[in-house]
């Protein structure tokens, strides 16, 4: 199975600390943001990721180099033009899917943090084909996303749309993707929430919650949360 970590944000959110430096690229706790889903892939059985780049793009080959540190083959889809998410993860299907053998490929946001066992939760994802488009990692809403994402069918383990009513969940930024799911988008810009839409409403789309730390590092708040959660445990652990 191949890996995607999605790296091509423009950070506004995180201003200034992405003025000069690209979101994945800042530092905590002695490591980028990134290294932490690329130690998690390696220890998953992983080989080879896809990175895209965009804003400040030519920083991360810079600092993460091939790979090698890790045990990992990484390859760079750098975007002269914001691909947006879907658009992104179509633009690296060639690498992604490159045997058209239609297997499904894991897909990270390089935002988010968690401490998810990857080998585990993958190893109890469910087959996914032409009716089951997509696995979606989901958690308990947090305070800056109170209404969350999707409704979870706990019998079918399919999504559903808000009703307003049923309990919600979040999207984490992990999930797992059929090469079908992306069948019919043209190339360029495309965004990834009106395609899970869309799929949900024809419940193709699983899900199940994760109850792994996990925290959007979209603000300069939520990373100084994080830097506090790692700083303290890097800490504890040197005592």
């Amino acid at each position: 199975m191949k890996a995607m970590i999605l790296a091509a944000g423009l950070g506004k959110r995180m201003r200034p600390l992405t003025d000069q430096t690209p979101k994945p690229l800042l530092k905590v706790a002695g490591r980028y943001l990134i290294e932490f889903h690329l130690e998690r892939l390696a220890e998953s059985g992983f080989k080879e990721v896809v990175i895209n780049t965009h804003w400040l793009g030519e920083q991360l080959p810079e600092a993460l180099g091939s790979g090698e540190r890790w045990g990992l083959k990484i390859h760079y889809a750098h975007e002269p033009q914001l691909l947006e998410t879907a658009g992104g993860i179509q633009a690296a299907l060639p690498f992604l899917d490159q045997d058209k053998h239609n297997q499904p490929f894991l897909v990270i946001n390089g935002d988010v943090y968690t401490e998810l066992n990857l080998k585990a939760w993958l190893s109890n994802a469910p087959s996914l084909d032409k009716q089951n488009l997509a696995y979606l990692a989901l958690v308990e809403n947090p305070d800056h996303h109170i209404k969350g994402d999707f409704v979870l069918d706990a019998e079918t383990a399919k999504l559903k749309i808000l009703d307003g009513s049923s309990p919600s969940f979040t999207y984490s930024g992990v999930a797992l993707f059929h090469p079908y799911f992306f069948n019919g988008l043209k190339a360029g810009p495309s965004p990834l929430a009106p395609l899970l839409k869309k799929y949900t409403q024809t419940e193709q789309i699983l899900g199940g919650v994760i109850s792994d730390y996990w925290l959007d590092v979209g603000t300069p708040e939520r990373f100084d949360i994080l830097k506090e959660r790692l700083n303290t445990e890097v800490s504890f652990l040197t005592k």
